[in-house]
């Protein structure tokens, strides 16, 4: 049997391949069929650009149904995908380029004339286009290609993607994602929360992360399903669609906003059976307007970009397996989660540590990064997450901080070191802190406190750091202070920070 992630995936698409696989926004309904046909066009092109299995192929596009099926192509002749953010700025994406080393580098058209000289200089051999309407350069050259008719037959431990993901040193390291991890997956979700051929999922999340991409596209994939395939999250469009539809799975700034809609009520959700929510923590209170606004539950899990899904709330709730508030579930099938000390040492039941995570889930490492990849496995073979957490004593897992001060801010993940490393070097910064504080929508807003000598003000930071990095990790207010508060070990306190402008968006 065939361990590549698109013949996994094939195994589930309906034996009627007419059967509609994508439902666009403008009515188009796409096909398996035309799903196989397009995947297997891209794979063709690909191999005529001389792209080799396990080359990189970068992709910073905008949200379209050939965006997919060039993942799936790439996929299945054997590509390691590559998606990138489409806000990453050009000093980002010559970063990535340089680590990744690509085969080819696919962007949007008003990008190319900027990503040529970036590709130029970072010695990658070809550049094509990708627009939103899936048209483009790209999808020129593969237009009248024979699809590849068999896909490359890759070991279940060979690399599939490599999705990049920041660091606290303000390095951001690429996590290598096998065929196994993103299929085993995509298997194990499509059982735990029932999918079934029948079913029609509410897609508005991007396709640069593993949300949007491998637990959105797999999942549904696998199933034989079909998705409304929207280019973002809008909640009049979302409330008109989802008569319709069975499943959604959003960020829970979707929830809040469907929430705060007054259209939203018993009768949009009627015929939904599940809502899902991820990438960053529901709030209780989400949580409960949610369920007394339309008599469901959300059903909230947890997952990383090294990692994928890794617990989930119940699907089928029964007295003592119910969805609650607060927490992220159970492990997943074929996942083990565990608490542990800094040291290793394994904590008991609602004792707080580091949630440490083992299965066929986990990443294969750091992109060219070895000793950081050792330094983040057990010798048992378990990955230290860096989350904060707890196991109570019916067995859901409590996320409960971060160890890492990480910064979830609309569901993005951001790193306050490499905020920092941008306001450090302006002229009349002595030193910067970057801290997440509540936002209503945002659930995080990125923040700075900062201490200055020179007239340096909050729009010129906020400028500066516009200029170089993406826009989910610009800071939305700039705060100045005399001192940054340490300990006596002078580590800046950025708990202390929290608790000082902590009010800051409340009325926000």
């Amino acid at each position: 049997m065939s361990e590549n992630l698109y013949d996994i995936l094939a195994q589930g698409f309906p034996a009627d391949r007419s059967q509609p696989a994508m439902l666009l926004a403008d009515g188009t309904a796409l096909s398996y069929a035309h799903l196989e046909e397009q995947a297997g066009r891209y794979a063709r092109l690909l191999c005529d650009l001389g792209v080799k299995p396990g080359d990189r192929i970068a992709v910073q596009t905008d949200k379209s149904a050939n965006a997919v099926f060039l993942y799936l192509g790439a996929v299945r002749m054997g590509a390691v995908y590559l998606p990138l953010n489409v806000g990453y700025t050009a000093a980002e994406m010559a970063y990535f380029l340089g680590d990744a080393r690509p085969a080819l580098v696919v962007c949007r058209p008003q990008a190319e004339a900027a990503m040529r000289e970036i590709a130029a200089k970072t010695g990658v051999p070809n550049v094509h286009t990708l627009d939103a309407a899936g048209g483009g350069s790209l999808t020129e050259a593969a237009a009248d290609l024979e699809p590849l008719a068999e896909s490359y037959p890759a070991k279940a431990d060979e690399l599939a993607a490599i999705l990049y993901t920041s660091g606290t040193t303000g390095r951001s390291k690429g996590a290598m994602l096998t065929h196994r991890n993103l299929s085993s997956n995509a298997l194990v979700l499509r059982e735990t929360w029932g999918f079934r051929p029948d079913d029609v999922l509410l897609h508005m999340l991007p396709i640069f992360h593993v949300h949007g991409l491998f637990v959105a596209i797999n999942t549904t994939l696998a199933a034989g399903a079909r998705m409304h395939f929207l280019p973002k999250f809008d909640a009049d469009q979302a409330i008109g669609l989802l008569p319709g539809c069975t499943v959604m799975m959003g960020v829970p700034t979707f929830y809040v906003r469907l929430v705060g809609h007054a259209a939203f009520d018993k009768q949009a959700a009627a015929n939904m059976r599940l809502f899902v929510s991820g990438s960053a923590p529901l709030l209780e209170e989400t949580f409960q307007a949610f369920e007394q606004r339309t008599g469901r539950r959300i059903l909230e899990r947890y997952g990383m970009t090294e990692c994928g899904m890794i617990t989930s709330n119940p699907y089928q709730e029964a007295p003592g397996r119910e969805r609650r508030a607060g927490t992220v579930g159970f492990p997943l099938p074929e996942v083990e989660v565990r608490i542990a000390d800094d040291a290793g040492h394994i904590l008991g039941t609602e004792e707080i540590g580091v949630l440490e995570v083992k299965g066929p889930n986990v990443f294969a490492g750091y992109w060219q990064l070895p000793e950081k990849t050792a330094e983040e496995f057990r010798p048992d073979g378990f990955f230290v997450t860096g989350d904060m957490a707890k196991i109570d004593a019916e067995g859901y897992v409590h996320i409960v901080g971060r160890a890492k001060d990480l910064v979830i801010s609309g569901g993005y993940n951001v790193y306050p070191k490499e905020i920092e490393l941008v306001i450090d070097q302006l002229p009349g910064v002595v030193e910067s802190a970057v801290i997440g504080l509540p936002h209503p929508d945002f659930g995080e807003a990125v923040t700075a406190v900062v201490k200055r000598t020179g007239e340096i003000g909050e729009e010129e930071i906020i400028a500066a750091c516009a200029k170089d990095l993406a826009k989910f990790k610009v800071p939305k207010r700039v705060f100045f202070v005399e001192d940054l508060p340490r300990n006596t070990m002078g580590k800046v306190q950025k708990a202390d920070l929290r608790k000082t402008f902590g009010e800051t968006f409340k009325a926000a």
